[in-house]
């Protein structure tokens, strides 16, 4: 039994060491330098292989993805006839529903006043609403969406989601389909994007879109954060509505471009956050586990778990 590694940007090494030592009965192999025979592999764990390379394994059994997402193994390629697996672990959730959170607060307790304040050495309460008077929106209410607005709801916010399909979550009242999308952004205060990368959310999020967000909230309008996928924005519509006051204020995470260009006006803009992609940052201990378990599950006749809809793209 053979596992190859196929990943772009990252380093193999430290997936490898764990792989090996989480499944020593399975050889351990790294693309493009360390592959082997092809024929001999059943297992993948990629992040953004080309397709070609999928294709090319005779033998393979699952595709396992290293990532929330899926859009870069289904993004124009096509793909062999396997099962495709999103890796879903605790760890990553957990990491992603800090950031969201972390966001979310930094926003609703005015840091970035305070911040600008300390600058000026000028010290001057403001006014804090409750929790309870912000309306939170998770656009996604998949694993890592559901998480989130749990997470927000114990905090006390007033949560809402939305999806493709109809969801039940304790304490979030949940919108679905095209036909509820507008009544959703409507009651708004802070959006929150994790819906995953499709051809029907790509540029979903553009200027028209923002303007249907609540403009009557305690924070005196609109604040949109985007951990999900940076193709689900526009984002020269993004700079548009951070200056012409249609959002009060953004926290991105995710590009159509990255790394982001140095000459993207989203660096300069006051109100603007960025981060370098790092809301969930996969960790290798973690997903090694996971990917390991559900291999041995399979190899036992079990049924693998959180398998992707290659139709729909979740």
């Amino acid at each position: 039994m053979a596992l190859l590694i196929a990943v772009k940007g990252w380093d193999p090494a430290p997936w490898a060491e764990r792989m090996k030592e989480r499944l020593p009965e399975h050889e351990i192999r790294t693309w493009p330098d360390a592959m082997g025979d092809p024929r001999d592999i059943d297992y993948v764990l990629t992040w953004k292989a080309p397709g070609e390379l999928l294709n090319s394994l005779p033998g393979l059994k699952v595709i396992f993805s290293l990532g929330a997402g899926v859009d870069h193994i289904l993004k124009g390629q096509s793909l062999p006839d396997v099962p495709v697996v999103r890796v879903v672990d605790p760890d990553l959730t957990a990491r992603m529903t800090e950031w969201v959170t972390l966001q979310v607060l930094f926003h609703h307790r005015k840091l970035p006043t305070y911040a600008e304040q300390q600058r000026q050495r000028l010290w001057k309460e403001h006014g804090q609403p409750g929790a309870g008077e912000v309306r939170i929106g998770i656009l996604g209410l998949g694993v890592l969406g559901k998480d989130a607005a749990q997470m927000l709801v114990r905090f006390g916010f007033d949560v809402a989601g939305w999806a493709r399909s109809k969801k039940e979550i304790d304490g979030v009242e949940c919108f679905a389909g095209s036909g509820e999308l507008d009544a959703f952004l409507a009651r708004t205060d802070i959006l929150v994007n994790l819906v995953p990368l499709t051809p029907e959310t790509t540029h979903l999020i553009d200027h028209a879109f923002l303007s249907k967000l609540a403009r009557d909230g305690v924070h005196g309008g609109p604040i949109f954060i985007n951990a999900g996928r940076g193709a689900t924005q526009v984002e020269a519509d993004i700079v548009r509505a951070l200056t012409d006051g249609t959002l009060k204020a953004a926290s991105l995470d995710v590009f159509e471009t990255e790394p982001l260009d140095a000459e993207s006006p989203l660096w300069d803009l006051p109100n603007a956050i960025i981060t370098p992609h790092i809301a969930a940052d996969s960790d290798p201990a973690a997903l090694s586990t996971y990917v390991a378990g559900q291999i041995r599950a399979f190899e036992a006749g079990k049924p693998l778990e959180n398998l992707v809809d290659l139709k729909a793209g979740y």
